[in-house]
């Protein structure tokens, strides 16, 4: 492989800036870019996806089950913000297990990162579509899916800046509207219906509602995607990442309980739109505040599906930098500085990914990426902490190593708890995991390699 165990020695980079050939990455996102990104990349799972984890858990089940995940994310964030500020790498968690574990550490961190992004859009895409039917029934599915994929692969092909600063809008406008849409319910709220309905649901229905309350915060650690565009990262990356887990937990936590109070839940627990169903049991079929909330709440749609779509373009950059996928896909515009060609295959193995698997099927298959890509990122954080004790780290993981132990147990658990409930889509991720060694073994050797782009302090 060449590179030494620990991941090169300096940054060297198809894009970086001192490389003649390429143009490189702009660092221009300040906190606040950064905070709009790293909701905007979750706040989606606040508008879908949960609702499904009601119909196998009910929802005293979910309820337990978001709970556990939220303590999960909570530990897991201030123990990856200490790689994050360390390595601000594209690579994220390829680039951290790389420099932990090798090139076999980086391919394991690196393919599960990609699940991950790469099946997070389409299930949010096929949402866009379903809340744009319920709008207007003469808008098909499947359409409107499509042009999501079109409209937003465009925007981020403008710039990093450019797409910061429409993150910024459209998440803020989905906050504003979750926060709205908690006001107008909770005067509906009932303990009675969160209570109700839950006679045949036992403890095998918490674990089985793990990947949707995943869905909550699945996402957020995105902003590792974006470390290399950041100014001031050691600075920078924990503030935005402690403001927008704040902000999710009371999001999602908030959302969940009141759309469980106020009505007959069960009624909620299929659907793609949940929030303007709530709305329309508090007040009635015909009033204008479940249409007017369906055609804002895309606002958090778009968000998700647009921070997303920046997320998975820069994880394909940085692992085609790095020689662990075809090297075109390193290639950085001349005009915009983005990763047109990452962005664009992206899109097509997501329009893949839509037209081949139901919305529950595609967010079980993300949160099993993310939660391997979780495991391999806290071994790293453990096994640099040993090899790399010298190591600048400007942001510490607090009360280390409880709090990192703490999010690995948790995440192991979801895991296997996931696999078993799930064996299917378990055994695709494993057959596609074993196909992509088998092509990285027998072709990486003959492509152009570059180091993953690390950078050591």
């Amino acid at each position: 492989m060449g590179e030494p165990p620990n991941g090169p020695s300096r940054s060297i980079q198809a894009g970086n800036a001192n490389d003649p050939v390429q143009p490189g990455l702009r660092k221009v996102i300040s906190t606040t870019q950064l905070w709009a990104i790293a909701v905007g990349m979750v706040i989606s799972g606040e508008y879908f996806g949960w609702n499904y984890g009601w119909a196998v858990a009910g929802t005293i089940g979910f309820l337990i089950a978001t709970l556990l995940v939220t303590v999960l994310y909570l530990t897991f964030i201030f123990s990856y913000t200490e790689l994050t500020t360390a390595i601000p790498d594209a690579g994220g968690p390829f680039a951290y297990a790389f420099r932990a574990f090798g090139s076999t550490g980086g391919f394991l961190a690196g393919f599960a990162t990609l699940v991950d992004f790469l099946m997070a859009p389409p299930a949010i895409a096929a949402a866009l579509g379903a809340y744009a039917h319920f709008l207007n029934p003469a808008l098909p599915v499947l359409g409107v899916a499509i042009a999501s994929y079109v409209v937003f692969i465009g925007i981020n092909l403008l710039g990093v800046k450019e797409s910061a600063n429409f993150s910024v809008i459209v998440t803020a406008l989905s906050v504003v509207e979750l926060v709205v849409f908690m006001a107008l319910v909770a005067p509906a709220y009932k303990t009675e219906n969160v209570l109700a309905h839950n006679e045949s649901f036992g403890i095998g229905g918490i674990f089985a509602a793990l990947p949707f309350a995943i869905w909550f915060y699945l996402a957020i650690e995105g902003v590792a995607m974006v470390a290399e565009e950041v100014k001031d990262p050691h600075k920078t990356i924990p503030r935005g990442y402690l403001l927008s887990i704040g902000t999710l937990v009371v999001l999602a936590l908030g959302t969940m309980l009141l759309c469980a109070g106020a009505g007959d839940w069960r009624q909620l627990s299929q659907l793609d739109y949940p929030l303007p169903e709530t709305l329309v049991m508090v007040f009635g079929r015909q009033n204008s505040w479940a249409k007017v909330f369906a055609g804002l709440g895309l606002f958090g749609l778009i968000a998700s599906f647009h921070a997303n779509t920046l997320g998975y373009s820069r994880q394909i950059f940085a692992l085609a930098r790095a020689g662990y996928l075809p090297h075109f896909l390193a290639t950085v515009n001349r005009r915009f500085q983005t990763p047109h060609w990452s962005l664009i295959v992206g899109g097509l193995v997501g329009l893949a990914a839509l037209f081949s698997g139901t919305t529950g099927e595609i967010i079980t298959l993300s949160v099993i990426g993310a939660l391997c890509m979780y495991i391999m990122s806290l071994l790293s954080l453990f096994r640099l902490r040993k090899t790399e004790p010298a190591m600048i780290r400007t942001y510490s993981t607090p009360f280390y190593p409880v709090v990192p132990l703490i999010a690995l147990s948790l995440s192991i658990l979801c895991l296997l708890a996931i696999i078993y409930y799930n064996p299917v889509l378990s055994l695709i991720f494993s057959g596609l995991l074993l196909l992509s060694w088998v092509l990285f073994k027998r072709f990486a050797p003959h492509l152009n390699r570059r180091s993953s782009g690390t950078v050591v302090n």
